[in-house]
């Protein structure tokens, strides 16, 4: 299926993106269908579960940890690919597959995708070791920061930045 014309050049955009491969790109193709239908990425990470619950009664707001009220199967495969950035130190540094992967793709997809596990890993490593935060926090925060790439990415937002600074 990620082979056939109306899914290829989709698919390779999402698998150009760091910690992301053919199967997970068509579970998120499947699944999602149309990435427009969301009104922004926030609203994306929402369908996903992966935006912090709140319980507020009165004046008193209190964040609770995340909703896990979305899509349960393609949660799973994004807390899976965080699990890459948490744990890797190298931020620039792309394996030869990736490599292989993004060749032929447009220079803009190729760069969102490089800014993105830049910001993925930097923000990994700023959350554990400056922060201290707990390791399951940390991942599913870079989760949810990587469901946004992949909004942005499926939304052709890498295009519209790409154009403005050039």
């Amino acid at each position: 299926m990620a082979r056939e014309e109306r899914c290829l050049e989709r698919a390779r955009r999402l698998i150009a993106m760091k910690g992301i491969a053919t199967n997970t790109a068509m579970s998120l193709l499947t699944e999602v269908g149309d990435f427009a239908r969301f009104a922004s990425a926030d609203a994306f990470a929402a369908f996903l579960g992966l935006v912090p619950g709140e319980q507020s009664s009165g004046g008193r707001e209190q964040r609770t940890g995340i909703t896990k009220a979305g899509n349960s199967h393609l949660r799973r495969l994004l807390v899976e690919s965080a699990h890459g950035f948490v744990r890797c130190r190298c931020a620039t540094a792309k394996s030869l597959v990736l490599r292989k992967r993004q060749e032929g793709l447009p220079d803009e997809v190729v760069a969102y995708a490089d800014r993105a596990a830049r910001r993925l890993s930097h923000r990994a490593r700023h959350l554990l070791e400056k922060n201290n935060k707990p390791y399951n926090v940390v991942v599913a925060a870079i989760a949810r920061e990587m469901a946004c790439f992949i909004w942005g990415m499926m939304n052709g937002l890498c295009r519209t930045r790409a154009e403005a600074q050039g």
